[in-house]
């Protein structure tokens, strides 16, 4: 019963007092277009993307942008021919300039992404952009996308505006795991105070980074962050520890088309950084375990537990948590156009990335680290919660 009613505490403290984490209206700030629109330049890392460049690519070149605009698609090493099939989309899709280059292996030190962006920047930089667009190229932008995010930069003041791509879902794996992995996001690092200046919490999402460029400069992206696997939230963090504006939220043209069908494909986006996101520490890594035990599993337990030993205290308690639990997810549900019966069910949810999160810290301990395309990065740089 006490356990049951610390996990009701828990939930309660939750809806009232962590940034209203639950919200999804946290969308692209009120905007006016600029006078004369600033210079961007898009970079797009990519390593064996020839599956989902069709569906990606074209969107960004396709940007009705008033402004000088172009694209920098880095190949990182792909075997698939991506980047031959870039250049082949462009000549087809016409648009926005594109130029294709390559930067070759990473050295020590350096996560193969970053090393992309870091070449990726230093080409655009020569134009002397304004704003870098940063984008991954599994993302797909409606063709306003530009256009609405640099009007919020010019409008709020802001050195990063980042906006979390919708994710798919289709399968009954994404339906169950992705909604919850961006609930959770939020639940760490709520919207609002990211958007707060002073505050400590920062994140971006790493599909859509628009930065100022000179915020970039003082904050010495990407190399400051050059060993982090969890780049976006490190990005955050060197912008917003040197004075910068940053503002996430949940976008609404902006979606990502990489598939994840099944279970073990959402399990390896997942567990390939969670021990990072705990700074590799078995001691916050038993906090986690514990922690996610009395906020999500609790609950359902107690009150099956009290309906069965005819303890109404303890059944009460426990589904009133659950209710609490259900209630604060369901407008993820919404936004990702899911049933609301889903709602009940993260309990189930949050039990897979309990394993998950357990599953990373054994991969991170038998050697194989943070493994993403054929490269494993054993002892990634962690970023510290902020929350």
């Amino acid at each position: 019963m006490w356990t049951a009613a610390v996990s009701l505490a828990a939930w309660l403290w939750l809806l009232l007092f962590q940034g209203m984490f639950w919200r999804t209206d946290v969308r692209l700030p009120p905007r006016r277009d600029p006078g004369a629109w600033p210079s961007v330049c898009v970079v797009v890392p990519a390593r064996d993307e020839a599956a989902v460049l069709p569906r990606s690519l074209p969107s960004l070149l396709a940007q009705d942008y008033p402004g000088r605009a172009e694209v920098f698609l880095v190949d990182d090493g792909s075997s698939d021919g991506t980047g031959a099939l870039a250049r082949e989309l462009a000549g087809r899709c016409g648009g926005l300039p594109l130029t294709v280059d390559s930067p070759g292996e990473p050295p020590a030190g350096w996560t193969g992404k970053l090393w992309a962006v870091r070449h990726g920047v230093a080409l655009a930089r020569a134009r002397e952009p304004e704003y870098l667009l940063l984008t991954d190229a599994d993302i797909a932008h409606a063709p306003d996308s530009l256009r609405r995010l640099v009007a919020a930069a010019r409008t709020g003041g802001f050195d990063v505006v980042s906006q979390m791509a919708r994710l798919r879902v289709e399968s009954l794996w994404e339906r169950l795991v992705v909604p919850a992995f961006v609930y959770f996001f939020a639940q760490l690092y709520p919207f609002r105070r990211i958007a707060r200046r002073g505050g400590r919490t920062a994140a971006a999402a790493g599909g859509c980074v628009l930065l100022r460029t000179d915020a970039a400069v003082r904050a010495r992206i990407p190399d400051s962050i050059r060993h982090a696997v969890i780049d976006d939230v490190a990005l955050a963090r060197a912008v917003k520890g040197g004075g910068g504006h940053v503002w996430l939220g949940l976008a609404e043209s902006v979606d990502s088309v990489r598939p994840y069908p099944r279970l073990h494909d959402l399990w390896r986006m997942v567990s390939r950084s969670a021990y990072a996101q705990l700074r590799h520490n078995p001691l916050v890594l038993l906090g986690t375990v514990a922690g996610l035990t009395l906020v999500y599993l609790v609950p359902p337990v107690a009150l099956v537990a009290g309906l069965i030993a005819g303890d109404g205290a303890t059944a009460l308690l426990g589904g009133a948590a659950w209710l609490v639990m259900t209630g604060t997810y369901a407008p993820m549900l919404r936004y990702y156009r899911q049933p609301l019966w889903l709602a009940p069910a993260l309990p189930f949810t949050a039990f897979l990335y309990l394993l998950m999160t357990v599953d990373s810290a054994v991969q991170h301990y038998r050697g194989r680290g943070a493994a993403w395309k054929g490269r494993t990065y054993s002892r990634p740089d962690a970023v510290p919660d902020e929350s």
